[in-house]
């Protein structure tokens, strides 16, 4: 039964978290993305998001945050959710759900803890500027 079952691959789409100014905290932000470096536009988009962790020897995480777009084109980016500061201890978890055409695909990126910083950058596709990619 389970290998009749077709699971396809998530191929050129990821998530990057990107550091920028933020006017309404005068510091500046990690901002996440949705990334769709493939051919293929995405619908029916849902991203759920948390974080957690141990912080000073006790368990914590956040609660759950629902995210839904309707479309996303090929070779394209959408801002997400911005990355609090007071959780960049904690690991922070995306897990994507979405179809092209009648095929669904899902997958989950986790930012770990202490990952998000200047020693992990490299240059995001399609933005054109540093962040941290999980793909």
């Amino acid at each position: 039964m389970r290998k009749d079952i077709n699971i396809p691959e998530v191929e050129n789409v990821f998530m990057a978290a990107i550091q920028e100014w933020n006017d309404d905290f005068l510091d500046h932000v990690w901002n996440v993305y949705l990334i769709n470096d493939s051919d293929h536009d995405l619908h029916d988009i849902m991203v759920v998001s948390k974080a957690f962790g141990t912080l000073n020897g006790e368990m914590r995480k956040t609660s759950l945050l629902r995210h839904a777009l309707v479309e996303m084109p090929a070779v394209s980016a959408v801002k997400i959710e911005m990355i609090e500061n007071s959780v960049l201890a904690l690991n922070n978890e995306f897990m994507l759900t979405y179809f092209i055409g009648n095929t669904l695909y899902d997958r989950k990126y986790t930012f770990k803890a202490g990952t998000l910083g200047k020693q992990t950058l490299e240059e995001v596709p399609i933005l054109f500027k540093d962040g941290v990619i999980v793909r």
